[in-house]
């Protein structure tokens, strides 16, 4: 495979040295893989803050407002700074089918993240979203050829288990509903997602990868896009500024899964959910209970096991 086109822009915020890697035999650990993958993670939590002070702001700030921003945004970060042959390639949006499929998917899964928010509670659909990583890992496993050992596997499930306690909001109910569905099929599109995004890894600049799924998601929101002028300013700041940082997470996101295996990178994005109760303690006064506080320990401490075990070979793409 060839090096990622046009990247000479984007090597100086995500190279692919060796430098950051700890090695012991054929088996490692990207320490800056893990750096980037947190820093994606605190961008989206960014971005998750702005999109819910901005439905305090006003009602009209809802999903479909949110994924035209997010949308727009992204395509214009992309335009301004990744175009002339700094990374971000129209043609190759369109020529290769892997990267459409990435946009296609990835706009279906976000769409169906937002449509169930309101319809079965913030907790429950981010608890629903967050099984990507299992469909990641099965996915990966079949076309990649990346192998999960058990004890990964498990400490996988013990992370979702805390997951499910940090967010139980008393209403979750074991029989699934239409919504539940919705949202499963939401994080299967985000778990496709991951795996083609380490399959694109040496074919594609992150910029165009991300690009595909931009340019979905404005198409996706074109319907409500006569709804913008009645947001107050304050309402269409807060979404475009979640968008600028939802834009740079994606593109950060993306360079660290080229460094990262599928169960490494989505144990750690799966700590999403941690910032974004932390922001909120602060900004809006959320409370949380003992209860809480307990399993976000117990998803921290899964999610440094899963991602401190060196035993990931390298992908093969």
């Amino acid at each position: 495979m060839t090096a990622c086109r046009g990247d000479a822009c984007f090597q100086s915020l995500a190279g692919r040295e060796a430098g950051g890697r700890m090695e012991s035999g054929d088996e490692q650990l990207d320490l800056k893989g893990v750096m980037w993958m947190l820093a994606s993670v605190v961008l989206f939590a960014g971005n998750t803050l702005m999109i819910r002070a901005a439905s305090l702001v006003t009602s009209g700030a809802d999903g479909w407002m949110a994924a035209l921003f997010r949308g727009l945004v992204g395509v214009l970060i992309l335009v301004v700074f990744y175009t002339g042959g700094r990374g971000f390639e129209w043609r190759r949006m369109f020529s290769n089918r892997l990267v459409v499929l990435r946009g296609l998917i990835g706009g279906l899964g976000i769409i169906c993240f937002y449509i169930t928010i309101p319809e079965l509670g913030a907790g429950r659909a981010i608890v629903i979203n967050l099984t990507y990583p299992m469909f990641a890992t099965v996915v990966a496993a079949f076309w990649l050829k990346e192998k999960v050992r058990v004890v990964t596997s498990c400490w996988l499930v013990v992370a979702m288990g805390g997951l499910v306690v940090f967010l139980s909001d008393g209403d979750m109910n074991l029989a699934p509903s239409g919504y539940d569905l919705l949202g499963l099929l939401g994080a299967f599109a985000a778990g496709f997602v991951v795996v083609i995004i380490r399959k694109l890894r040496n074919e594609e600049h992150p910029a165009t990868i991300y690009g595909a799924q931009a340019s979905c998601s404005l198409l996706m929101g074109l319907p409500f896009a006569g709804h913008v002028p009645e947001l107050p300013f304050a309402g269409w700041g807060l979404l475009a500024l979640g968008a600028v940082l939802v834009t740079f997470g994606q593109l950060v996101m993306t360079s660290a899964y080229q460094r990262l295996s599928i169960a490494q990178g989505s144990s750690l994005q799966m700590t999403l959910p941690i910032f974004t109760a932390v922001g909120a303690f602060f900004w809006f006064g959320e409370k949380f209970e003992t209860y809480e506080l307990v399993a976000a320990v117990v998803v921290l401490i899964a999610i440094w096991r899963v991602a401190a075990r060196r035993k990931f070979p390298a992908v093969r793409g």
